[in-house]
């Protein structure tokens, strides 16, 4: 069994993309973002306008000519794809171009493979890259053998792509053996959480909105928070003390895009379901972004994919001192609250953290009782997830009155 053992290069790249009437420009314009965090060069941008896409070869016939002549006028190293390649597109462009052909999964996956950096991470990772090379094997040798390198043959993956298929899918299935362990590890973790009765708030939101620098600036994360795409893939949780004094649990989660490569949603599942497990739901979005409106919908319908909904939601609209004149903030009808903010500058983050306590207790259901003195235990546990408000001494006991989670009413007041 021969390797193929790749190296770093720079590339320069003519992005290619169909329009069929939806948001083809901004969706190119997030493809050269994300060709330019894969550390390549964007040459051009081409759009072909079509009912649809061409089957066998993604763009027509006159089209190709156009962009081959354009690859050698420019000099260019590659082609890359707006939307996913089909293995028979990729194949046959590549010997129609005869030149490198990527697609948009082929750079995210790229850029994953070099942001991952805890184990689960490098594992989601791979899985990934196999599972999409799997069905791709023949076009992605093409593809290699022509530069040995660059945009989409990084990561754990990469030496992978010249094994047979049968080799492939046996590491498929020990990679996925081995992330069913981290997962259940996880689940044990989340377990622990809930049986603490822990507040937990998770952030959402499309890439690079901020949510990496709000988690810094609210708890001293200290994580990497960089004007880059998917900075941030692995999920970091921190503890948040509130005004009250009780403690939270706040998580960074990784970031949406569109057209979210659907074998990295499934490696990520575990990941990305932070969210589904919150209490409280922060979406972070970047006002100055021309795209905010849509990008919001990008990230409501990646969290209804994962099942992520009757969610307590505040929309935090980050990055408001970037924005231009007549920029407006666009309307969001799925949150309980809107705030604007600067997490870079802190300006907001004390309303911020306001509006989370306030959602917190409009979590809480009220208590009052009286508890047996012998019943000092039941107290503790009031004490130590809800917030008392009295506490009175009688004969009967200690009559309490606060506000408690609900889960734990049924605990605490039974005889």
């Amino acid at each position: 069994m021969s390797t193929y053992e790749t190296k770093e290069i720079v590339e320069k790249v003519i992005l290619l993309g169909v329009d069929v009437g939806d948001d083809t420009k901004e969706s190119m314009k997030e493809l050269a973002e994300l060709v330019d965090t894969a550390g390549a060069t964007v040459l051009e941008s081409i759009i072909q306008s079509r009912e649809r896409m061409h089957p066998g070869t993604y763009i027509g016939k006159g089209k190709i000519e156009e962009v081959k002549d354009r690859v050698i006028e420019l000099g260019a190293t590659g082609v890359v794809c707006d939307d996913e390649l089909t293995p028979a597109q990729l194949r046959n462009l590549e010997d129609l171009l005869d030149t490198k052909v990527m697609d948009r999964t082929m750079v995210i996956l790229d850029i994953f493979a070099k942001r991952a950096t805890t184990s689960e991470g490098k594992i989601q990772v791979e899985l990934a890259q196999l599972k999409f090379s799997a069905a791709r094997l023949v076009g992605l040798r093409s593809s290699l053998s022509r530069l040995g390198g660059g945009i989409g043959t990084r990561g754990p993956g990469e030496k992978k792509l010249e094994m047979d298929r049968r080799l492939i899918h046996e590491r498929i299935s020990q990679l996925k053996a081995e992330l069913k362990k981290v997962e259940n590890h996880r689940e044990l973790i989340r377990k622990s959480r809930d049986e603490n009765l822990a507040f937990n708030v998770a952030i959402v939101g499309y890439t690079n909105a901020g949510k990496s620098t709000l988690l810094n600036k609210l708890t001293d994360a200290n994580i990497l928070a960089e004007d880059k795409l998917f900075a941030t893939l692995d999920p970091t949780t921190r503890k948040l003390k509130l005004g009250s004094g009780q403690e939270i649990l706040v998580t960074d989660t990784v970031g949406f895009i569109r057209k979210l490569p659907h074998h990295l949603i499934e490696a990520f599942k575990s990941t990305l379901e932070e969210a589904k497990y919150a209490n409280l739901l922060i979406h972070m979005v970047d006002a100055s972004n021309e795209e905010a409106s849509s990008q919001m919908l990008v990230v409501y319908d990646t969290l209804r994919s994962l099942d992520v909904v009757d969610k307590d939601i505040i929309t935090v609209f980050n990055k408001t001192d970037l924005m231009e004149e007549n920029m407006e903030l666009p309307r969001d009808f799925h949150a309980d609250k809107v705030l604007k903010m600067s997490a870079k500058t802190g300006v907001g983050i004390e309303d911020l953290k306001k509006t989370v306590e306030d959602i917190l207790q409009k979590q809480r259901v009220y208590l009052e009782h009286v508890f047996p003195y012998k019943d000092a235990g039941k107290i503790a546990i009031v004490r130590k997830f809800g917030e008392i408000l009295s506490e009175e001494y009688i004969d009967e006991g200690i009559r309490i009155k606060a506000y408690i989670p609900a889960e734990i009413f049924g605990k605490v007041v039974s005889t």
